[in-house]
């Protein structure tokens, strides 16, 4: 069976651009715990007892992208839940709006406290070292952002879209999406994402925003027991 590298976004991402960050050991491989709380291996079902002893630290929780492996006693699966997994091919419309700024670390306290309302488990304090992130301010808030976080060779997934209470309705996400999606293709990258299909409106945004559907793919909650 042929398989795509968007079959397993977070593997392909540890082996190739973020490489530098990542804790390996054979063919499972994680982000580092303030980075992102992400772990993969190279394909399902391998034997994942030695290498998850080293890399997941007693109480800690994971989560993984496509396949799993093979686990020993005293860890606990949950899932799958299947996210949309969508990409944009082609450069689409852009949407008029307010300034966007490259956000730096001048603006991380910022960027964490709008992303604890929207992705509480997913960001964490060095997140913005995985890509590149985005944002709109308005009346001295940041009002909206989006980012970069897996990073392929040819491939970048976009995410952290998200608007503060306040400011929605405004076409902030939209004009973000459409800008960051746009240059990620002039720079010969294809922009991907994934997505509860619950979130109904965000579905509709990416859908209106140019970005096609790929076969769902399975996410998947993995916890290592107190010790």
């Amino acid at each position: 069976m042929t398989t795509h590298v968007l079959d397993n976004p977070i593997w392909q991402s540890l082996v190739s651009r973020h490489l530098v960050v990542a804790q390996r050991h054979g063919d499972i491989a994680r982000y580092p715990k303030e980075v992102a709380p992400f772990l993969a291996v190279s394909c399902a079902g391998i034997d994942a007892s030695a290498a998850l002893d080293l890399l997941v630290p007693s109480g800690d929780n994971v989560y993984l992208l496509g396949p799993i492996p093979s686990l020993p006693e005293g860890w606990s699966l949950k899932g799958p839940i299947m996210l949309a997994q969508m990409i944009c091919t082609q450069r689409v419309a852009e949407v008029d709006g307010p300034e966007i700024i490259e956000l730096s670390e001048a603006h991380r306290a910022d960027v964490l406290a709008l992303t604890a309302l929207v992705y509480p488990h997913y960001f964490r304090p060095r997140t913005m070292e995985m890509g590149r992130y985005f944002g709109i301010y308005q009346d001295a808030r940041l009002a909206a952002m989006i980012g970069e976080r897996m990073g392929l060779d040819a491939w970048q997934e976009i995410s952290a879209v998200c608007t503060a209470p306040g400011f929605n309705g405004r076409g902030y996400a939209r004009r973000l999406l459409a800008w960051l999606s746009n240059d990620n293709l002039e720079r010969g990258r294809t922009p991907c994402l994934h997505l509860s299909r619950e979130n109904l409106r965000a579905l509709r945004v990416y859908e209106q925003g140019g970005y096609l559907h790929r076969p769902d793919i399975a996410f998947w909650s993995l916890r290592r027991a107190e010790s």
